[in-house]
């Protein structure tokens, strides 16, 4: 067993509402306990102006037009997870090696292979007086990569770590849906890809249209009715636009204007009905080679508490295909993105790869991630 090292990982993710700190212990290849998860929300400023920019930058060129709001923003949210990094270190009694700082994403193109992550190491190194590793993606990019999804070689570690029977997929509904399909434990055979959108349709028309910032429960969509016509036309438009050979989205890779006009109870329903037919068509595609396999498809990220889209995705799935939340196996799911960034800033120290070619599309396996101690 190689040396442990204790690592706190700061993720916040497509949705901008704050941030996600986990402490774990892990020697960076398959040893791992869990410390503490705690969640940060962002302050109003923040989220509003977070929220602002994306919507403004819909191109790579808008991201040179926005230059000084991106510096702001980007300060204004390395300052929020210094604060962050203090609090939850008040709560242990423990050195920390590294902070895996994952940033906010605010692009992501992966046919242009440019994804942009906002999030000043150098300086949450500075105010922490810790060695940071920042900037996950960009070394997966120039090795041919799209630089998302990240967190497969974790979702690998905690099945094995959990003694979880294979096969196993991990589907992750955050913002975007990306499912980790694993049948060994200890070879890199594990494979990966963004499925389609995952809560950021529902929570924009939430936004949009209400004081809330997403669908609790998926209560809205629940009292709506599925405009089947708007749906139809929209599952078409999917198939048409994308193609099957990009690993990963981006939020502004999918609009609301086919709900525009619906009430509030009937968008939601639509949305939230075209959100679990992408999902459960696209993983039967990912899987269409082992359809006949017993997998086990266990849930993580905010998008497995909205009840009335975990039951579109569950009544449509294989019959010998069983679907959990992740929390039924003692892993917390609203924490496996944050923990993958810890566990990440280890492995980046020790120069050990985080991407693979079946999951970003990468030459090779490759290592990722900046080091800086700047104290």
């Amino acid at each position: 067993m190689g040396k442990i090292y204790t690592s706190l990982g700061l993720m916040s993710g497509t949705s901008g509402d704050g941030v996600d700190a986990s402490i774990i212990s892990s020697d960076g290849i398959d040893q791992y306990n869990e410390i503490t998860n705690e969640y940060f929300k962002y302050d109003q400023k923040i989220y509003e102006n977070l929220h602002n920019l994306r919507a403004q930058i819909l191109k790579s060129d808008d991201l040179q037009k926005n230059t000084n709001k991106i510096k702001n923003l980007e300060k204004e949210i390395t300052l929020f997870h210094a604060k962050v990094v203090s609090k939850i270190l008040e709560s242990i009694n423990k050195k920390v090696d590294f902070i895996g700082f994952h940033g906010q994403t605010i692009y992501h193109n992966s046919l242009e292979k440019i994804t942009k992550q906002i999030g000043d190491g150098n300086l949450l190194s500075q105010l922490t007086k810790k060695t940071v590793v920042y900037d996950f993606r960009q070394n997966d990019i120039k090795n041919g990569g799209e630089g998302a999804p990240l967190a497969p070689i974790f979702h690998r570690l905690i099945v094995k770590h959990k003694k979880i029977r294979l096969p196993v997929c991990i589907l992750n509904i955050g913002g975007i849906a990306n499912v980790t399909s694993i049948m060994e434990y200890d070879k890199n055979s594990f494979s990966s890809r963004d499925l389609g959108p995952g809560n950021c349709l529902i929570d924009e028309w939430i936004r949009k249209n209400t004081k809330n910032k997403f669908d609790n429960n998926g209560e809205v969509a629940k009292k709506g009715k599925t405009n089947d016509l708007i749906l139809n036309q929209a599952m078409d438009n999917f198939d048409n636009s994308y193609s099957k050979n990009i690993s990963s989205f981006d939020i502004n890779d999918f609009s609301l204007n086919f709900v525009r006009g619906l009430n509030l109870e009937d968008g939601a329903a639509t949305l939230t009905n075209f959100t679990g037919k992408i999902i459960e068509s696209e993983l039967i595609n990912f899987l269409s080679e082992t359809k006949n396999e017993p997998w086990k498809i266990l849930v993580c990220g905010g998008g497995r508490k909205n009840m009335t889209l975990m039951k579109k995705i569950s009544n449509s799935i294989p019959k010998n295909w069983i679907i959990q939340s992740i929390d039924e196996y003692g892993i917390n799911g609203d924490y496996v993105e944050s923990q993958a960034f810890a566990y990440f800033a280890i492995r980046s120290f020790l120069g050990l790869p985080i991407t693979f070619p079946k999951t970003t599309g990468c030459k090779k396996p490759t290592t990722g991630g900046e080091l800086v101690k700047n104290y």
